[in-house]
């Protein structure tokens, strides 16, 4: 749940499992982790096989998706300290000492200048259900439900499956994520400052619910998990 101004806007959500969303009116969705080319760095040709790619794979969709964005600042400590190890650890003299030549470098650049790196996904739906009447609503059974979200599950790993294959023809890098990253996707995009200093657990199972509230609304009494301990908010 998060606030904006005096208005207070619900992240609704009935559950994530075998990396698909379930959200509320029987929708579920997928995501896919798109890494992307040094576009600018190929030949004439190597971009017109690219766009011609990318071309065909948007004249295949049946479908519609959603793309996301997200402009993030890079980790340097992370990134930088990885490489420090490797250069005292396994690299010989000689590229150990472009290896520490380098985290100085960044480390300079990193003074005088915001290092942003960025994210991109696509968001694929299954089918929504059809309408039905409100004596069929009335008469849906637990063992339909689970039916429907069996037949949603492999609605959404054929799509991704052939959108991967496409987006790849590209040169992309493509994943889909699971369940732990899409609920750190959710989180990230709702508590931004939160998800910097409170990770979430690896078992989802854990929490009763995710809430989340915007930065200076009021302070409320976060929900608990099944262990007793304080979910995300």
């Amino acid at each position: 749940m998060r606030w904006f101004g005096r208005h207070r806007v619900q992240l609704e959500l009935d559950g994530i499992q075998d990396g698909v969303v379930r959200l509320p009116g029987d929708r579920f969705r997928a995501v896919l982790e798109v890494a992307g080319v040094p576009f600018g760095l190929m030949s004439e040709t190597e971009q017109r096989v690219v766009l011609a790619n990318f071309g065909t794979f948007l004249n295949s969709l049946s479908f519609p998706v959603q793309t996301l964005v997200r402009v993030l600042p890079v980790d340097i400590d992370g990134y930088l300290g990885r490489i420090e190890g490797r250069a005292r650890q396994d690299l010989p003299e000689r590229l150990a000492e472009l290896a520490l030549d380098h985290v100085a470098f960044v480390r300079t650049m990193a003074r005088s200048r915001n290092l942003l790196e960025r994210h991109f996904y696509i968001v694929v739906p299954a089918q929504d259900p059809k309408f039905m009447g409100l004596l069929a609503l009335l008469r849906r059974s637990q063992t339909d439900a689970v039916l429907q979200a069996e037949v949603a599950r492999k609605q959404l790993a054929f799509r991704c499956e052939e959108m991967s294959r496409q987006l790849q023809r590209c040169g992309l890098g493509v994943r889909r994520l699971d369940d732990v990253e899409l609920a750190e996707l959710l989180y990230a995009c709702w508590c931004p400052e939160l998800s910097r200093l409170q990770r979430l657990r690896r078992d989802l199972g854990g929490y009763t619910s995710l809430v989340v509230r915007a930065a200076g609304s009021a302070v409320k009494p976060l929900p608990r998990s099944r262990r007793g301990e304080p979910a995300c908010a």
